[in-house]
């Protein structure tokens, strides 16, 4: 390695990174100035791709943490042909290709949405346990590395801690880490707000550590090398840094290492941009040139890559002929095929709680689905998640890829994330559960999912109140509500960003399921019961069949052709409503009965259909276990929506219902009264 051009070269992205930022007017030099080095090193001699083809699936991946870092990771991907200067002049302006935190574009060489710090680099511990999946199915002949950068911000953000307990406990050789250690942080010193031993902790997760300087090429290289030789441990390479490397005042005096640099423009730190671009070895009227250092680099590099490629591929396809049935399995797995899964002969016992229906759904996945991965937050035997244990064989360990349960521990939103990066990867499906007044935990990552589009599944038990004696804490009122919101915002493809189901019945929950591993457009969230619930009346006497119209959002499972008032909620309130509708019309007064699982695609129907459904000339009632604008989207604000507006207690379920208006007494009550008003 010419350590001479490494560092012209890594200067040039430099200026370039400095460019960007000074033409948007803003954006984060600093941090991309100072892991600038490392890219480069990894990009020109290290990572496998294929420049011809940027989706083959045996690439190696590469995981960007901050996302703010974005310039650093723009101009290194121009040198590698995926931008052109034109786009990275158009850095964080409308449409452009360089918007100001990476967006997924594996076109471009984008393999995961960055922003959130923290995240980027457990999707990418995630994308480490997939490729490992699948190659202990299939074989090496698939295997490759995946890389993360890692700054101090997500060092201190709670969910390293996450990945790193995990991926040091599963013993992930294939994961390599670069800790972009710069000590300078947006407003502050990294010294102000911690003394930790980063090393000994990771070590204490049983990481490979390496500590460098991380701005020399020779030793990110032989770092490089050694990490890619580790076969039972993840490796975290510390490199020390230089904030704002290169950066100079006016009147040539250093200016690195300074927090103002951070997160803005270099003329407006304190620095000078055309010193610095001077300093670096550029031409600040002429600071989008490519050195010709670099471009020899990163051609070398392409030539190399197509050697390196077309040996791997030549392997992959001397495999394939080969393992003929294998092959093909592996190209169902890459192409998110689903088997054929008889959804209607998954038997349920009477009268079970939802999560209980989910269970036996599970444990169907869990003898189908061989590329899926589920999860829980330690507590797969009461989101009933075990299902998919019962009957998948094995829980992942580190001598035990073919395991498809992920024991998470006490971690939503490592979790949550860890199953973004397993989706990302391509080839394996992923869901996760917990209790739903933990999804709270998860937020950050199902918002990540949204954005990206991946169609993870969660899995939420313990959906309302009636949780009981374990009190307001793990009672959910808002949660509901909150999640729903993410059915009403549209993804950058114009479609919901969430599909949100919650299932009134064994026979709802059947198909629930079935929609969420149909829906690869989105993340999908089941929100299901503790307590047992009574399957719902059939009216043509095949329950299931009926309940195929939740595609729709909402259906009637209680019809008449004129009713007088029309009963709509979700989920085990919607038996509560079919109970009060029989009372009703044992007193005269015809009902109809919606059940509501999806709000988002309820609204998403045509007019025509919901106003036949909830017609806007008839009184309606809404019954909810949380807040009463759970369900406004749908009945509108003329009518009488019934839910909580105060946390849960600490008490027995049917305790609750009684006190807080839950039972079949108190909601023909409240019907009644709203009726006389009309």
């Amino acid at each position: 390695m010419d350590a001479n051009q490494m560092n012209k070269a890594a200067d040039n992205l430099r200026i370039l990174e400095a460019t960007m930022v000074e033409a948007a007017k803003s954006g984060h030099p600093g941090g991309s100035m100072s892991g600038t080095d490392f890219l480069n090193v990894l990009y020109s001699k290290f990572l496998v791709y294929d420049p011809e083809d940027p989706e083959w699936f045996a690439r190696d991946r590469f995981f960007l943490d901050p996302g703010h870092m974005s310039p650093m990771l723009y101009s290194v991907l121009a040198m590698c042909g995926k931008y052109s200067i034109d786009d990275l002049k158009q850095f964080r302006q409308w449409q452009s290709a360089t918007p100001g935190h990476p967006e997924l574009d594996v076109k471009r060489g984008i393999e995961n949405s960055s922003g959130p710090l923290g995240q980027g680099h457990v999707m990418a511990v995630g994308a480490a346990i997939a490729e490992r999946c699948i190659a202990a199915r299939f074989g090496e002949v698939v295997s490759h590395k995946t890389y993360a950068l890692i700054s101090d911000g997500g060092i201190q953000e709670e969910i390293s801690q996450g990945a790193g307990r995990i991926a040091g406990l599963l013993g992930l050789s294939n994961l390599i880490m670069f800790f972009d250690s710069n000590k300078v942080q947006l407003a502050t010193m990294v010294d102000v707000v911690t003394n930790e031993d980063t090393a000994a902790k990771y070590r204490a997760w049983n990481w490979n550590v390496i500590e460098i300087d991380g701005n020399d090429p020779l030793e990110i290289a032989g770092a490089l090398e050694n990490a890619i030789k580790e076969t039972k441990r993840p490796t975290l390479i510390i490199g020390n840094t230089v904030m704002g490397k290169g950066c100079v005042t006016a009147d040539g005096k250093n200016f690195e290492f300074k927090c103002s640099t951070h997160g803005n423009p270099i003329s407006k730190s304190g620095a000078s941009y055309e010193k610095t671009v001077e300093n670096l070895g550029g031409d600040p009227n002429d600071p989008w040139a490519v050195f010709e250092e670099t471009k020899q680099l990163y051609a070398s590099r392409k030539e190399e890559l197509k050697g390196i490629v077309a040996k791997r591929k030549a392997e992959f396809a001397a495999w394939k002929q080969a393992n003929p049935e294998l092959a093909a399995e592996l190209q169902s797995w890459i192409d998110g095929k689903l088997p054929e899964i008889d959804y209607k002969s998954i038997a349920h016992k009477p009268g079970i709680p939802t999560r209980t229906a989910s269970e036996d759904v599970l444990a169907e996945l869990g003898t189908k689905l061989n590329n899926m991965i589920v999860s829980s937050a330690d507590l797969s035997n009461s989101d009933k998640t075990e299902g998919f244990i019962k009957k998948c064989g094995s829980v992942l360990a580190p001598d035990n890829f073919n395991g498809r349960f992920l024991q998470s521990g006490v971690a939503e939103l490592t979790m949550a994330s860890i199953i973004n990066g397993i989706v990302l990867h391509g080839g394996m499906m992923g869901a996760c559960g917990t209790f739903f007044v933990f999804s709270d935990y998860m937020k950050p990552a199902i918002r990540m999912a949204a954005l990206m589009e991946l169609p993870v599944k969660y899995v939420w038990s313990h959906d309302s109140f009636r949780v009981g004696e374990d009190g307001p804490t793990h009672e959910p009122v808002e949660q509901e509500a909150q999640i729903r919101l993410m059915e009403e915002i549209k993804n950058h493809s114009g479609k919901n960003s969430m599909l949100v189901l919650r299932p009134a019945d064994s026979a709802e929950t059947t198909i629930a399921w079935k929609m969420a591993m149909e829906n690869t457009d989105s993340p999908t969230g089941l929100i299901l019961t503790r307590q047992n619930v009574e399957e719902l009346p059939a009216k043509n006497g095949d329950r299931y069949e009926e309940a195929l119209q939740m595609v729709h959002g909402g259906y009637s499972v209680v019809d008449c052709d004129d009713p007088d008032v029309v009963l709509v909620g979700n989920g085990s309130d919607v038996l509560l409503l079919v109970k009060a509708a029989e009372q009703l019309k044992a007193e005269g007064v015809r009902s109809r009965v919606v059940s509501v699982p999806s709000v988002g695609l309820y609204m998403n129907q045509p007019e025509e259909y919901r106003n036949a459904l909830i017609p806007r000339d008839k009184p309606v009632f809404a019954k909810t276990s949380g807040i009463s604008s759970t369900l406004l989207p749908v009945v509108g604000t003329d009518a009488k929506i019934s839910g909580l507006d105060h946390f849960g207690y600490s008490a027995p379920a049917k305790v609750l219902e009684e006190k807080f208006g839950y039972t079949v007494e108190h909601t023909l009550v409240e019907i009644k009264e709203f009726l006389a008003t009309r």
